[in-house]
């Protein structure tokens, strides 16, 4: 075989290997292909899937959101009312709101019409026009007007030929009938109907209801389908709650706490309590200063008049002043309010009893821990006395060694009884707590300042309730505002009970206690509090706001009648700097027996024939600039005693009175010279 016969042979083999690689390259390539074209075809089948089945409803959402429109409108909240279920304390009313749709308002009618509404509701015009010439499906004018200003734009709009792009839907207006009454209490709502303070805030889930809307179909653009209408969806109202709060006595308490706030100038105000013992009601809760419910956001009280040319600081914390309710968030030293708890404390215990004459003996002070403590009449030491003339008398070291011989564990056992080492838990916002010292740091001395009343602070609000459980036979009551809450569609009443949540004394204590207090008030430092035909049983208190601050806290805690306890009430006020002095029994006392004196014959609470409680007022002459014995004569003459420093002479002229001139005090009231 020639060369060229080989070469032949062997060329002819390169193209057959080269066919037969050529035709699998081919072959790989369709396999590809055909894998590719499957795993195409299972991810678009898993999409379809996806968009069919799995986000199906929530595209038809999208698309319905597209092409509608929705307003929404608010319902009207619950109503609140007093405890009595027909006093009105809040409400809400019908108004109504201007909203636009600018894609459905001609272009020649905008000018027009922003011109209108800007002068009909004094709003910006340029702000108006801009939100009129907006590319956008709806803009809000103007929220809760008065039917009388949207009917007279409905007018206008039809005489101008504009049918399209204005709505005016209704809408509520919170409405506070009594303007400031409870306000601290009910609080208010924001222009979104949400609450904001108080029971509104507290409440709001109750109070608020469900929101309602008008719903329309529109094209592309925004603009109205002439064959779809609106769908409207009604709102559902709030439910209406009934408070434990009696507007009546309400407005006694915040008429007398307003008058004592102005005449003894209270620099940071006061409160008074009225409680139901019996069940835990507050039967009203009054805070000065106050505010106007309908209009928040200015005070009432002399801060008003350069209002505008205060800062946002300054405003904002005169707001907050206001709107804060001292009787359950604000802490004090109650002073010798407390006693009320380390005498019932020591009863219980076994320690004393109330009238072993001559069990102690007050020197002017007592020494614990090698402090010496002095009495508040260190000058004219009390001597010799029980233990009911020592709570008629508020003699400190009688309770400083009542509160050595319980000792910390036993005295703070009974603080977690009467609820004093732990929030109430009322039913409103903004509840502070207690400031005591830990168990385990107390002291011989810290004891004794605990035991009356000085050193660690309380709320008001802890402090009524635990005399609360004294006047009510001994059992801790959970305080509470709401009573029920009535559901707003089927009339349905949800009754809020009263919770017991402990015993805390025995009732044998809890009348032994209440007859010394009906002492303090008939003959002790009480007398101020005295209401003729009724038998009252209470305690002064005085304690400095605070170390070395100059500030004090004056109050009074009384209890009527004592031989059935209907109402507590605790009056206190902060800081009074007028001329009648700091001290409890001249000062809060007084304001107690005013109160009470229109409270218990509201309530039809039988007058008592007792001697102490039928003697007769009289007015407190001008004493001051008199020698002490030319005193004498005078205040004897209309049966008021004088209560003058030992070893003062009698020829000495008096300086200083306490009560001032002019205030009505009880016949054989003390007034107290310097």
């Amino acid at each position: 075989m020639n060369k060229g016969i080989k070469r032949k042979l062997k060329k002819d083999k390169k193209i057959k290997f080269s066919r037969k690689t050529g035709e699998i390259t081919r072959k790989k390539r369709l396999y590809f292909m055909i894998v590719v074209l499957f795993f195409v075809l299972i991810g678009l089948s898993i999409r379809i899937f996806w968009i069919q089945f799995i986000k199906a409803d929530w595209l038809r959402k999208m698309a319905y959101e597209q092409h509608s429109m929705e307003r929404a409108f608010n319902p009207c909240r619950g109503t609140i009312y007093d405890t009595t279920g027909k006093t009105i304390l809040a409400v809400s009313g019908s108004v109504e709101s201007v909203t636009v749709n600018p894609v459905n308002i001609k272009v020649e009618d905008r000018e027009k019409l922003s011109r209108k509404l800007s002068e009909m509701f004094e709003l910006d015009y340029e702000k108006v026009l801009k939100k009129v010439s907006k590319r956008s499906s709806i803009e809000t004018i103007v929220a809760k007007i008065d039917k009388e200003k949207s009917n007279e734009l409905r007018n206008w709009l039809i005489e101008n030929g504009i049918t399209t792009g204005v709505n005016i839907d209704v809408d509520t207006k919170r409405y506070y009938p009594y303007n400031t009454m409870a306000s601290q209490i009910i609080g208010f709502c924001g222009t979104d109907n949400q609450g904001l303070m108080g029971i509104e805030s507290k409440y709001d889930e109750e109070l608020k209801g469900k929101k309602g809307s008008i719903v329309k179909i529109t094209d592309a653009k925004g603009g109205n389908l002439d064959d779809e209408g609106e769908n409207y969806i009604e709102a559902q109202n709030g439910n209406d709650l009934i408070l434990t709060i009696d507007a009546t006595i309400q407005g006694i308490t915040e008429k007398y706490l307003k008058e004592a706030c102005i005449d003894n100038k209270c620099t940071d105000g006061g409160n008074i309590i009225v409680m139901n013992p019996q069940n835990g009601d507050i039967l009203a809760m009054a805070g000065y200063p106050d505010y106007n419910l309908n209009d928040p956001y200015k005070p009432i009280t002399e801060e008003a008049n350069n209002w505008d040319n205060l800062s946002k600081e300054e405003k904002s914390a005169i707001q907050q002043n206001m709107w804060r309710n001292k009787a359950i968030s604000d802490s004090y030293e109650p002073g010798s309010t407390f006693k009320l708890i380390t005498a019932s404390a020591a009863l219980e215990e076994g320690i004393t009893d109330t009238d072993n004459a001559g069990e102690f003996n007050c020197g002017g002070g007592i020494t614990i821990g090698g402090v010496r403590i002095k009495c508040w009449r260190y000058y004219r030491p009390h001597g010799t006395e029980s233990l009911r003339e020592a709570l008629m008398n508020s003699c400190n070291p009688v309770f400083i060694s009542l509160g050595q011989k319980l000792g910390v564990k036993t005295y703070y056992s009974y603080l977690e009884k009467f609820g004093l080492l732990h929030k109430t838990g009322i039913d409103l916002q903004g509840e502070g707590g207690s400031i005591f010292l830990d168990e385990n740091k107390v002291g011989p001395v810290e004891l004794a300042t605990i035991s009356f009343g000085q050193r660690f602070e309380i709320t008001p609000i802890q402090m009524i309730t635990a005399v609360s459980t004294i006047a009510n036979g001994g059992n801790y009551i959970k305080p509470r505002v709401v009573k029920k809450i009535v559901n707003s569609k089927t009339g349905e009443v949800t009754e809020i009970e009263s919770e017991i949540n402990r015993r805390a004394i025995s009732e044998e204590t809890s009348k032994k206690m209440l007859s010394m207090m009906e002492t303090v008030v008939a003959e002790g430092t009480g007398k101020n509090a005295r209401v003729s035909g009724y038998a009252i049983g209470g305690k002064t208190g005085t304690s400095e706001d605070g170390v070395n601050t100059g500030k004090y806290v004056t109050s009074f805690v009384g209890v009527a009648p004592t031989d059935n306890p209907q109402v507590v009430i605790l009056i206190t006020l902060y800081n009074p700097t007028g001329e009648g002095g700091h001290q409890g029994g001249g000062v809060a006392a007084p304001i107690a027996s005013q109160v009470l004196g229109e409270v218990l014959p509201y309530l039809q609470i039988t007058k008592s024939e007792d001697e102490g409680s039928s003697m007769n007022k009289v007015v407190v002459p001008d004493i001051v600039g008199l020698k002490i014995n030319n005193a004498k004569d005078v205040l004897k003459d209309i049966n008021l005693n004088i209560d003058i420093p030992e070893g003062v002479d009698e020829n000495t002229v008096i300086t200083e009175q306490i009560p001032v001139p002019g205030i009505e005090v009880f016949e054989q009231s003390n007034i107290i010279v310097k």
